[in-house]
This record gives structure tokens, sequence and C-alpha cells, in this order.
């Protein structure tokens, strides 16, 4: 099957949008996009579609004067002891509307101590998720998921994972050389989805992007069977580009 997706413009990272919350923050009784580009030093084109996700997101919203004050979610996330139940309540919620956007089963995986791991998902019997008759910790050689945390690491880390995940050949679409494995994972560019094209199971076709909060490595991913891999491509762009509010919430 021969499909790659075109380059889109992702926002995976937080900086500007935790500097745009900070100056807002810093005006108890709004501010004005005009106040927020003086302080930001950003452009403005740059800083409508940001505002505008904010809003939708819930993390800012907009008073009757135009002004711009902090939004119910964002004291939400800050809430002390309910920070971590409000934060997957979020994600989730996010999650959710993600999947229907796509149409597909939609997964959050970060690499956590030297392991894959699905921490979070949404899923319908429209949009069934992945059967994990491989545990993803020993596919990710094979996984979209695997692919796009690994290239998130050096060398050594691959290395590293890959001396206690043996490659193996779970599909005959499987890349079973190291060397190979590597090449591809250099040559992706970081503006473009991961796809697993029946490599970890036949009859499944998935796409991931990376999702940059700091120093984690993670990834935001969904899964389609192969009689719609026809909308992979566009499923996949969507993805990337609804990546922003996902990564907003795993860095606050």
């Amino acid at each position: 099957m021969a499909l790659k997706p075109e380059p889109t413009a992702p926002f995976h990272s937080v900086q500007y949008v935790l500097r745009v919350l900070e100056t807002i923050s810093k005006h108890g009784g709004g501010v004005t996009d005009a106040q927020i580009a003086r302080e930001t030093a950003l452009p403005t084109g740059h800083l409508a579609p940001m505002l505008a996700m904010l809003r939708r997101e819930g993390y800012v919203e907009q008073v009757a004067d135009g002004a711009y004050v902090i939004g119910d979610s964002l004291v939400l996330l800050g809430s002390g002891a309910t920070r971590k139940e409000a934060l997957e309540a979020k994600l989730q919620e996010t999650l959710t509307e993600l999947r229907d956007s796509v149409g597909a089963a939609v997964y959050i995986s970060r690499y956590i101590d030297g392991e894959v791991k699905i921490t979070q998902f949404a899923d319908s019997p429209r949009t069934p998720k992945v059967n994990e008759w491989v545990d993803f910790r020993s596919a990710a050689h094979a996984s979209a998921v695997g692919k796009c945390l690994l290239t998130q690491l050096d060398v050594n880390g691959r290395r590293d994972h890959l001396s206690r995940h043996r490659i193996a050949r779970l599909t005959s679409h499987t890349i079973t050389s190291e060397r190979l494995l590597f090449s591809k994972l250099d040559s992706q560019p970081p503006t473009v989805p991961v796809l697993d094209l029946q490599e970890y199971a036949v009859g499944t076709v998935c796409a991931a992007v990376p999702l940059t909060a700091g120093s984690a490595v993670g990834c935001l991913a969904l899964s389609l069977p192969l009689e719609h891999a026809h909308r992979l491509r566009s499923a996949a762009d969507t993805l990337n580009r609804r990546a922003a509010p996902v990564v907003l919430s795993l860095a606050i």
C-alpha cells in the first residue's frame, strides 16, 4: 500500500501558549488581544488562532468588552488535590471530541521508565480500538505509537529499548532490520505523522504524531480498520492539527 501523508504545520510546543496564559493571568480584569501581542511579542497571525483554540478548550474566556480572562478549564486544572483527576477528565473529554472529529479510535501514549504505555484512549462501537494481540511494550518497532516514541529517543535510547524488546516479525509488513528501522526513524520529518500500515496487525492502519511537553516523550495516535485506509491521510492531518490542546493539558 502506497500512502504518504503530506507535511502539516502542527503546534506541538506549548511554550508560546503558556506565555499567552501567563499574560492573561496577570491581568485579572481582562486584557485585549493587542495588549497580549505587545507583551508576548507574538505576531497577530499566530495569536488569533491560538486564542481561538484556548477559548474552544475553555482555558480562556472573552468578556463583553472583548478582553480575555482565564477560563474555567485552567482554574480547574490548578485546583490542588484534585488536579490529577481534573487533568485526566479534561484529557478524556478532548480525546472523545477528537475521536468523533477524526472518526477513529484515538490514544495518548507516553514513554515512561523505558516502556511504551498507552495512558488514555477514546473508542466506541463504531470506532473500536486496536486489538492488542501483542503487548505494545514489545511492539515499538512495528506500531505507529512505538515508532513515534522511538523517533524522540537518541540512538542509545533506541538500542536500550530494543535490547529489552527484540525486533520480531508480527506481520509480513513488519520491519525486522534494526539498521533499516533506525534509518526510517532518522528520516521521519517531525511535521509528518508516523504510519503503521499493517505492520503491527493485519487489517489495521495507524498514525501517530509527537507530543512535546518539556522533556516528556509522548504521542497522540489513531487507528482505523483497513477498509477505511483511504481516510488515514486526512484523519492523520486532523490529528496533527488538533494536537495542541492535548499538549497543553499535559504541560499545565
